[in-house]
C-alpha cells in the first residue's frame, strides 16, 4: 500500500472561496471574488496578473498579513484565518520566510549580520546565528561577500542576500514579491534559477507575485489572476539547467 503514499500528502497550502471585500462609498469593490486552488510542498508558484488584479492582496493573505472577507486558507492543515493577531505573529516567524522587491537590508550590518537578524527573534545563540548564516550565504554564491555592506554589494547580491536570510529560518513557505523588480534581465534570470533549485532541493514551497508572464515562465505553477478571479492555472515542471 505504500506506494500510494505520496497521492494522498494534503496540499501544504489550500485556499478556498476567498474573498476581500471593500467598502467605497456605497459601492463594494471585490479585490478577491471567489479564489480557490492549492499548492503542494515543493512547488514553486507564480501568482501573475496586472496591476490591482489582486495578486498582492492574496499573497498578503496566504502570510496572514490581512484577514480575508470570507472563505478559508489552511496552511499544513491550520485554518490561519481564524488565528488572533498574536498567533499569526508566532506562525510567521515559525513557518514563513519573505523575500522583497527592495531587499530591505539592513544598510549599517554586513551580508552576514542581515542574514542572521531573523534568528534573533527566535532567540538563538549568536554564534550558531552567525554559523547559519554563512552557511546560507554561500547556498546562494556569496562566499566571497559575507563581510560587505549593502552598498558595497550589487542588486543581484543584495537580492541574494535576501533570499539567504528567507531561508535561514529554515521556512516551509517563501513568500516574494515582486522579487526581481529591482534588477537587470540577466540578474533575474540567475536569481528565479536560484530560488527555483534551492526550494526544490529543500521541498520548500515558494509563492511569487509577479506582473511579468515570462518571469512566472520560471514557475512550475502559474495562477493568472484578473479582477480578483482565477482566469487559469497553468502547470509546467522545469528542469533547472533549461533556458527560458
Amino acid at each position: 500500500m505504500a506506494e500510494n503514499t505520496e497521492k494522498r500528502t494534503p496540499p501544504i497550502i489550500q485556499v478556498r472561496n476567498l474573498y476581500k471585500v471593500y467598502r467605497v462609498g456605497e459601492s463594494k469593490v471585490f479585490a478577491l471574488n471567489g479564489v480557490t486552488f492549492s499548492l503542494n510542498r515543493g512547488e514553486f508558484c507564480a501568482v501573475v496578473g496586472p496591476s490591482g488584479s489582486g495578486k498582492s492582496t492574496l499573497l498578503n493573505m496566504m502570510a496572514g498579513l490581512e484577514k480575508p472577507s470570507k472563505g478559508e486558507i489552511v496552511i499544513a492543515g491550520t485554518h490561519i484565518e481564524r488565528m488572533t493577531e498574536r498567533e499569526l505573529v508566532t506562525f510567521r516567524r515559525e513557518n514563513v520566510g519573505f523575500i522583497f522587491q527592495s531587499y530591505n537590508l539592513i544598510k549599517t550590518m554586513n551580508a552576514v549580520e542581515n542574514v542572521a537578524m531573523p534568528l534573533t527573534f527566535r532567540g538563538v545563540p549568536k554564534k550558531i546565528r552567525m554559523e547559519r548564516a554563512r552557511k546560507y550565504l554561500k547556498l546562494v554564491g556569496l562566499e566571497k561577500q559575507m563581510d560587505h555592506m549593502a552598498n558595497e554589494m550589487s542588486g543581484g547580491q543584495q537580492q541574494r542576500v535576501g533570499i539567504a536570510r528567507a531561508l535561514v529560518v529554515d521556512p516551509r513557505i517563501i513568500f516574494a514579491d515582486e522579487p526581481t523588480g529591482n534588477l537587470d534581465s540577466k540578474t533575474t534570470m540567475d536569481v528565479l534559477r536560484l530560488m527555483r533549485r534551492i526550494v526544490r532541493e529543500r521541498n520548500q514551497t515558494l509563492i511569487m507575485v509577479t506582473h511579468d508572464t515570462h518571469l512566472a515562465g520560471f514557475a512550475d505553477k502559474q495562477i493568472h489572476i484578473v479582477d480578483g478571479k482565477i482566469l487559469k492555472i497553468e502547470e509546467q515542471y522545469h528542469d533547472d539547467e533549461e533556458e527560458i
